[in-house]
């Protein structure tokens, strides 16, 4: 009977992430409006958008190829690959033994070559620009998110998050100083992957400061949608990770029966809506940097990540 909980939880799971992506991209843009004084759009208006999206057929250029036609789709089902294997408000659902933290950058690094492939292949300045820089910042971020992996690893014995976040309720782990090393590390990988402020704006068509937006200038129609859905999972995904991970309470245990599940959905919409509240204050707060400092920060996030693993490790050895 548990198995057949844990795969209802993961399709309920999977079907959540459908819903909420669109829906927590639209809160986070209403919640920076309205901060800023305006009224914003409606938090359901990119829901809107893509459904109008997806029912136009995409415009090619000419000397496009099969990259083209296949990358939106190739990265949109590696975003929700990565999602479907975060835990949101249930633990031991059935993707749980996968639910690695490992697979899921690697996941995440499948969906930024397939948008940087894109961006090359029909040959625009901007794509290419775009490509450039969005690969130059990954060379840091990535880094950086395998040693705050470390760095959890450690202290949990496991890469695997229903493991880490175990560890992390039953407060065994207590307050560290590489868990705050490792926990700024994730938050600036997290505004990076997402090419929010300040690293990028994603409301932004600047041609001299566009990443994100200029590899996606040549595509319309549902590969559009695509693109944005993957963006809006891949913001859900680091909410939800960040979650799983530091405040991994309010989940419904493993195995549980689906009447247990209510009380995991809220906790998991309140962890969110809190995550979302607080993305959308620090936009309102900050300026976008210049491009050419992204690197420093990203080299910062990376050196304060390898700290916190150094420092655990010596204590470890140490005791």
């Amino acid at each position: 009977m548990a198995i057949l909980w844990g795969g209802l939880a993961q399709v309920v799971h999977i079907a959540m992430l459908l819903a909420a992506a669109p829906l927590l991209t639209g809160l986070v843009r209403w919640l920076k409006a309205r901060m800023m004084g305006r009224r914003g759009p409606h938090p359901l208006q990119p829901m809107r958008d893509l459904l109008k999206l997806l029912r136009k057929r995409p415009v090619l250029a000419d000397n496009a190829s099969a990259v083209s036609r296949a990358a939106p789709y190739l990265a949109a089902g590696a975003a929700l690959a990565a999602a479907a294997l975060v835990p949101s408000f249930a633990r031991g659902m059935a993707f749980a033994p996968l639910a690695d933290l490992i697979l899921v950058a690697g996941l995440l690094a499948l969906g930024r070559v397939a948008m940087a492939l894109a961006g090359m292949d029909v040959g625009t300045p901007f794509g290419g620009l775009g490509a450039a820089r969005e690969m130059s910042f990954a060379a840091l971020a990535e880094p950086a998110l395998i040693v705050a992996a470390l760095t959890l690893a450690i202290l949990a014995g496991t890469t695997n998050l229903d493991a880490i976040g175990a560890a992390f309720r039953d407060g065994g782990l207590g307050l560290r100083v590489s868990l705050g090393l490792a926990l700024v590390a994730l938050l600036a990988v997290a505004v990076a992957e997402n090419a929010r402020i300040p690293v990028d704006n994603p409301a932004t068509h600047l041609e001299l400061t566009m990443v994100h937006e200029a590899m996606i200038l040549e595509a319309s129609g549902r590969h559009l949608a695509l693109w944005e859905f993957a963006a809006m999972l891949r913001l859900l995904l680091w909410l939800m990770l960040l979650a799983a991970i530091f405040l991994p309470f309010g989940q419904a245990a493993a195995g549980s029966a689906p009447h247990h599940w209510p009380l995991g959905l809220l906790a998991f919409a309140a962890k969110i809506g809190g995550l979302a509240l607080a993305l959308a204050a620090f936009e309102s707060a900050i300026a976008k940097m210049r491009v050419f400092r992204v690197p420093e920060f990203l080299g910062a996030a990376l050196l304060l990540g390898l700290l916190g693993a150094v420092l655990l490790f010596v204590s470890t050895r140490l005791t």
